[in-house]
């Protein structure tokens, strides 16, 4: 997949232009445009305010010439990349398959081939041994893009339709595709913008969602009827903080479309029988109140709810009367077990839970009303609910990692309590005995006790001659899992201890968790960050000239932040598609994630918020000092974090920093979003560089 000509010419000729003015010590300087905002009396300046119009026409030069400087600092290790490439993807299994999962007649998986960068939708009908059908090949559909991304697949109930929406330059902007599965005919039925759908019952109705053209909020419901013309509105949400989704739940008897901010919900529903039907509200919304809801096909909704529950409760209620007056308890509100969600099925009721920052399965018998939990082989994991689509089972379909141990599926008979294990990913090469992870804690300033997970190959010697890479998030109420990468090998095998700071702003430890690292108290997340690091280092695992960081959008913003508070305390940090201008970005409400986020950042108009957000925004914090070495990285069609946010930051931190540490600058500018490329092997590509990265930074880039 090649660039397209006219874009190579455009970025040729802007190099040409600049490259002769970069710097490989310093880099290419941007120009300065004077730009003021008047907000609370203050005057806030910003130079770069310019780059966030994309017809400039010094912005791309000025972008390609950053890529430039990248390029020419990490020439040294282009042999270095080529070997990662080269283990990480040795380390795939290159022909393989998931699962077969059951829905209806048909058992369906996705299968990938030898140098393939996509895999194919396949489905075999009533048997796992019957011949397969291929029913969309993706690696055809992306032969012509550098990028290509599907979401919201779904099939009709009688198998006989496929609704999919696909993405070609990242931006997430999703197309709406009709295919009969039967004849392999791609149907006029089209729509674009769309963010979520769902079949009705009858197999001829598409319920779907889509955004609006600025914001890209998702905010309102059509109904299709295949063959037809029309496009229904059905419904509309107009206020800003809420987004729509629309799904079905496992025993098919409900259409949901849900209105969710980042505090509050609201669920609508009708028959899935009936597409015709008005949507009647189930819970009217109420503030700072979010709900889930599921139902059984007898009649009764089970709703996890926050209402009067800060770590959430389950409760069960009428369809016709879903009101607060009848509910029933089912499983209560507990102090320190935070109720993440359930899965329903005839029999059976699972509720995953987390519990000292652990996840639990918890299995519920509805006739028997026993209750107990799946154990599990190792005492630091991650663990969720696979592709479970058939309501009347009593196996429930587990997805299981750890740090060492790599994705496992587990089938749970229910009844008889027994674990077995379908699949685990083959890595090849990969020994789990050579690696050893634990789990340790830091001390926050105000006493608080920090998770930090860890991996490393065995034998490891606490003398402070490690390095180390400590990853951590710490948004929206986000836990990071403690997951297997086979990716992450190549660090360990060249003596890396790899960690991930569990910081509050996340929900590992509860929903408290993130309420303290959110809004006014957001500090938390970057001082735990700190205590986290300095924990490490006092431990003996690491010193400050070997401690490397990393995190990515809002966990590229945590990096920001630390480096700004502490760059004594770092060799190097990787900050991907960082959100890093928060106070620019939050004034601006026509950006994608602004007006819903106000509760998770606060609002600048509001004095109080600025002056809080003042104190730790990367951008507004670059001060005339030494820095670590920084690799930023982001992408032009980044929907999320707008590529003008880490341009902007890159410029003005190497305007003002005083060292002379590396600071480099990648952005994809053809393809490419807020997760980067999207095949599985042009993805190896980027790790590899990163990797690369670190391994300079600290002496190790001949390994």
């Amino acid at each position: 997949m090649k660039p397209s000509p006219n874009m190579q010419k455009t970025h040729q000729a802007a190099l040409s232009s600049v490259v002769s003015l970069t710097s490989i010590d310093k880099g290419p300087e941007a120009k300065k445009v004077r730009h003021v905002t008047e907000l609370h009396g203050q005057q806030i300046s910003d130079d770069y305010f310019w780059m966030r119009n994309r017809k400039d026409p010094d912005l791309i030069p000025h972008l390609v010439a950053e890529n430039a400087h990248h390029d020419a600092y990490m020439n040294d290790t282009v042999e270095l990349q080529n070997q990662l490439y080269a283990e990480m993807r040795a380390r795939i299994k290159e022909s393989d398959e998931t699962v077969p999962a059951q829905r209806g007649n048909y058992f369906y998986y996705t299968r990938s081939e030898e140098g393939k960068q996509y895999v194919k939708y396949c489905r075999k009908l009533n048997a796992p041994e019957a011949k397969e059908e291929v029913y969309l090949d993706v690696d055809k559909l992306a032969e012509d893009h550098m990028f290509f991304e599907i979401r919201s697949m779904a099939v009709s109930m009688d198998g006989k339709y496929l609704a999919y929406a696909y993405d070609t330059n990242g931006f997430r902007q999703y197309t709406l595709v009709v295919k009969n599965l039967q004849t392999g005919e791609i149907l006029p039925d089209t729509a674009d913008r769309v963010t979520s759908l769902v079949w009705a019952n009858d197999d001829k109705t598409l319920f779907y969602t889509v955004e609006d053209e600025t914001t890209k909020r998702s905010n309102r419901l059509l109904k299709h009827r295949l063959n037809q013309k029309e496009h229904t509105l059905v419904y509309e949400e107009n206020d800003e903080l809420f987004r729509l989704g629309v799904f079905k739940t496992r025993c098919n008897s409900m259409l949901y479309v849900t209105s969710r901010s980042h505090t509050t919900s609201e669920t609508r529903f009708i028959n899935a029988d009936q597409p015709d039907q008005s949507f009647a509200v189930i819970l009217p919304r109420e503030d700072e109140i979010r709900y889930t809801v599921h139902e059984d096909g007898l009649g009764s909704f089970y709703i996890v709810t926050n209402d009067n529950a800060s770590n959430f409760r389950l409760i069960k209620a009428p369809v016709d009367q879903p009101a607060a007056s009848n509910w029933v308890e089912i499983i209560p509100n507990r102090e320190n077990v935070l109720l993440e969600g359930i899965d329903l099925f005839k029999d059976h009721l699972v509720a995953f839970e987390k519990e000292a920052g652990l996840g639990q399965v918890v299995i519920h018998d509805l006739h028997s009303k026993e209750v107990h939990r799946v154990s599990f082989p190792e005492p630091c994991y991650t663990v969720s609910s696979s592709v479970n689509h058939e309501f009347f089972s009593q196996n429930l379909r587990l997805s299981y990692a750890s740090l060492v141990s790599p994705n496992s599926i587990f089938d749970y008979d229910m009844n008889e309590r027994q674990l077995s294990v379908l699949k685990t990913t083959e890595i090849p090469g990969y020994n789990a005995n050579d690696y050893r992870s634990e789990r340790i804690f830091a001390t926050a300033d105000d006493g608080t006790k920090i998770p930090i997970a860890l991996v490393y190959k065995k034998g490891l010697i606490k003398d402070s001659k490690n390095p180390v890479l400590l990853y951590a998030y710490g948004s929206y109420g986000a836990g990071m899992p403690t997951a297997f990468s086979a990716n992450r090998l190549s660090l360990l095998d060249r003596g890396f201890v790899f960690a991930i700071a569990h910081v509050r702003g996340g929900n590992e430890m509860g929903e408290h968790w993130h309420e303290q690292g959110k809004m006014r108290q957001k500090m938390n997340t970057f001082t735990d960050f700190i205590a986290c690091s300095e924990h490490l280092v006092e431990e003996k695992y690491t010193q400050a000239s070997l401690l490397t960081i990393q995190g990515g959008s809002a966990g590229g913003l945590l990096m920001g932040a630390v480096v700004n508070l502490r760059p004594d305390l770092f060799r190097a940090s990787v900050m991907e598609v960082p959100f890093v201008d928060v106070i620019n970005t939050m004034l601006d409400e026509n950006l994608p994630l602004t007006v819903g986020e106000f509760v998770e950042w606060g609002n600048p108009k509001i004095k109080e918020d600025y002056e809080y957000m003042r104190t730790y925004s990367p951008y507004e914090n670059i001060e005339r000092k030494a820095y670590p070495a920084i690799l930023v990285k982001s992408a032009l069609y980044d929907s999320q974090v707008m590529y003008w946010e880490p341009s902007k930051f890159v410029a003005r931190l190497r305007e003002l920093k005083t060292d002379r540490n590396p600071l480099i600058f990648h952005i994809l500018l053809e393809a490419g979003g807020h997760t980067g490329l999207s095949g599985r092997f042009d993805y190896l590509r980027e790790i590899a560089a990163v990797q690369a990265f670190l391994l300079k930074q600290v002496g190790r880039a001949a390994c």
